[in-house]
């Protein structure tokens, strides 16, 4: 009983810290014989195993210390956003305004930049929002990167906020518990899968319904360091956290 509250109450939080933008992003629609080529194209290269040293990588320098996360080429607008957003200097000086520790953490709301303290911050945005890209493979492991978004009541596509992020923290994951979520959810977990969250941990009830684009490659403890941060009952940093740059790296 303890860990479906837990999960009732973590699923609420991550629901509520999304972006309130309306305006999405759409694609050129492409003839039906090239989505089909490029759809299957896709399937057979994320069955490939991911060449980490081949992705674009992004380093966030903190308050606390350095992040650097690595975003997936098979959530390709997510990426492209995440790029453009990043050159455009975006997330200079934005705070991480949510903070669970054995969850995750939250930034990207541009609303937070120079915030009065105890402010409620997490509906700012850039104004737009961006298609869903679920992937399967693409699990809410142990510092993965995801997009906040809203309720699925407003929001029946799962379309991302068009700034918003947050990085698993995460937990081990007992295998009972992961299949009582497979039960309660309808998500099924594979071998692979089954051996992250039940020796590495992560958010394993989030996937299937939020979009994740990368993952940290350096910097956990960093992460760690700011989920473990005292925080008000709207569990913003008492104390501000902010992103001080953000650059795209090699």
């Amino acid at each position: 009983m303890k860990r479906n509250r837990i999960f009732a109450t973590i699923f609420t939080c991550v629901i509520l810290a999304s972006c309130s933008s309306s305006k999405k992003v759409e694609p050129t629609a492409p003839d039906s014989d090239a989505s089909q080529k490029a759809e299957s194209q896709n399937n057979i290269e994320n069955q490939k195993p991911r060449d980490m040293d081949k992705l674009t990588k992004v380093l966030f320098k903190t308050s606390e210390g350095d992040i650097t996360i690595a975003l997936y080429d098979d959530t390709p607008k997510h990426k492209e956003n995440f790029i453009k957003l990043v050159n455009d200097n975006f997330y200079k000086d934005v705070l991480f305004h949510r903070i669970i520790k054995g969850f995750m953490i939250q930034t990207g709301d541009p609303d937070s930049k120079n915030a009065a303290a105890g402010k409620m911050l997490g509906s700012g945005g850039p104004g737009y929002t961006i298609p869903a890209e679920i992937v399967p493979r693409n699990i809410h492991k142990r510092g993965a990167v995801a997009a906040a978004r809203l309720a699925d009541q407003v929001n029946p596509k799962k379309e991302s906020s068009g700034s918003q992020f947050y990085i698993v923290d995460g937990q081990v994951t007992p295998l009972d518990y992961l299949n009582q979520i497979a039960q309660q959810t309808g998500k099924e977990f594979n071998d692979e899968q089954t051996e992250i969250y039940t020796t590495i941990g992560g958010a394993p009830f989030l996937d299937g319904d939020y979009t994740v684009f990368g993952e940290v490659v350096n910097g956990m403890d960093v992460v760690d360091k700011i989920a473990s941060a005292q925080k008000d009952q709207r569990d913003r940093p008492v104390k501000n956290i902010k992103i001080i740059s953000a650059e795209v790296i090699k």
